[in-house]
């Protein structure tokens, strides 16, 4: 069972940037994706980026591509979120995940651990 805890969300003004940070508290393996997401009220979780261990390949959603940079770090076992220019239709409760077997990164339903979430608000 890995947990995944996320933290660095708060309030930017739009324009700004924040850095999201998913720590997890074990090994993150190969062939492991992790991926981040986020979620607004009334809405489905939306797939934001996703980054495969094994090679460090990288997946965007086009409503973040350019803005958001998905990175990670094997020795604190940690990924992370890049972002910049923020809008505040970026305003969301962001989460990170793992998805430990194949299935498209885009789905939820295909990651099998997630973090409580973090929230993130962007002051017009």
């Amino acid at each position: 069972q890995v947990q995944l805890v996320e933290s660095g969300g708060g309030l930017v003004q739009a324009g700004g940037s924040l850095s999201l940070s998913c720590a997890a508290s074990d090994r993150i393996f190969r062939s492991y994706t992790m991926g981040w997401f986020r979620q607004t009220p009334g809405k489905e979780r939306e797939a934001l980026a996703s980054i495969m261990w094994n090679g460090r390949n990288t997946y965007y959603a086009d409503s973040v591509k350019g803005r958001f940079t998905i990175s990670g770090d094997n020795a604190k076992n940690t990924v992370y979120l890049r972002m910049i220019s923020l809008k505040p239709e970026d305003t969301a409760v962001y989460y990170c995940a793992a998805k430990t077997y194949g299935g498209s990164w885009r789905s939820s339903d295909n990651y099998d651990y997630w973090g409580q979430g973090t929230q993130v608000t962007v002051s017009s």
